[in-house]
C-alpha cells in the first residue's frame, strides 16, 4: 500500500507543520515571506507563479545557458542519481517544474519534497506538480526543518542567486545530504573579462541577484568535505555536482 507523501514528510519535519492549501507550512499563516528586492517580490507573486512554470523559466534559463528545460531535467536525474535514490529535497522549488518530473524517476516508495518559502509559487506546485511521491512544504532555506542527512539527493536549480544568504543555504543544504548522496545545484556565473563581469553582477545587483563566480560553490563543497565536485559552465550558468562520502 502506498503511504500518503504528506504523513511521509511529517514524519521528516523536526518541528511541527500545518497543511495549507496542500502544502506543509512550518512558518505559520502569519509569516509573511521576505521579499527585500524586486526579484524577491517577482517570486512572491500570484501572476509570477502562474507564468513561471510555463513561460518565464523555460524561456529566460534557455536564453542564459542554451539548455532546454527537458535537458536540463535529464542532467539533474542523472546527476542526482535518483534511480537509486530514496529521498529527494528540491529547495527553493518554486511551482514544482523540476521537483515533479524529478520525482518520477524515483523509484516506488520513493519521496520528493519541494521546498520554497512562497505561498503563490507552493499553491501552484500542489496544482501543477503534484502527485503520489511529492509533497511541498514552505520553510526558511536557512534553517531546513529537517535532520541531519535526511536525504539521498539535494538540489537548488536557479534560485541560490535571489537568496539574502545562498551559502548559509547550500551549507543546510550539505548538512541534510545523507552519506554517499548527490547534491546538485544550477546557479548564476559571471563569466567574461573582468570589465564585463564587473558590469553584469553591478546590473545583476540592482534587481537584487547575485552572480558567482566559477570557484564560489566548487570551494564550499570541497571545503565541507564532499568529493567529486564537478562543474559546467555555460553563458551565464554554472551546474555543480558533488557526493558527499559514505
Amino acid at each position: 500500500m502506498t503511504q500518503d507523501p504528506i504523513e511521509l514528510t511529517r514524519g521528516l519535519l523536526e518541528t511541527t507543520a500545518v497543511l495549507r492549501n496542500g502544502f506543509l507550512d512550518v512558518l505559520g499563516e502569519s509569516t509573511a515571506s521576505p521579499a527585500p528586492t524586486f526579484a524577491q517580490r517577482a517570486m512572491n507573486s500570484p501572476f509570477v507563479a502562474t507564468v513561471y512554470e510555463r513561460l518565464w523559466r523555460p524561456t529566460s534559463f534557455y536564453v542564459a545557458s542554451g539548455v532546454t528545460a527537458r535537458a536540463e531535467r535529464r542532467r539533474a536525474a542523472s546527476a542526482l542519481r535518483l534511480a537509486t535514490a530514496s529521498r529527494l529535497l528540491d529547495v527553493a522549488c518554486g511551482p514544482g517544474n523540476f521537483t515533479g518530473p524529478l520525482a518520477s524517476e524515483l523509484p516506488d516508495g520513493g519521496l520528493a519534497v519541494g521546498f520554497d518559502i512562497s505561498e503563490p509559487m507552493l499553491t501552484r506546485a500542489v496544482l501543477d506538480n503534484g502527485g503520489a511521491r511529492t509533497c511541498y512544504v514552505r520553510g526558511d532555506a536557512r534553517t531546513l526543518p529537517f535532520a541531519d542527512e535526511t536525504f539521498d539527493a539535494v538540489c537548488c536549480f536557479g534560485a541560490l542567486y535571489l537568496m539574502p544568504e545562498p551559502f548559509l543555504v547550500a551549507h543546510e543544504m550539505v548538512r541534510v545530504l545523507a552519506p554517499g548522496g548527490r547534491i546538485a545545484v544550477l546557479t548564476s556565473y559571471a563569466a567574461g573579462p573582468p570589465p564585463l563581469r564587473h558590469v553584469l553582477t553591478g546590473g545583476a545587483h540592482l534587481i537584487g541577484l547575485t552572480m558567482f563566480d566559477r570557484h564560489a560553490f566548487v570551494d564550499l563543497f570541497s571545503s565541507a568535505g564532499l568529493v567529486d565536485v564537478e562543474q559546467q559552465t555555460q553563458r551565464a550558468l554554472q551546474f555543480i555536482v558533488a557526493t558527499k562520502p559514505g
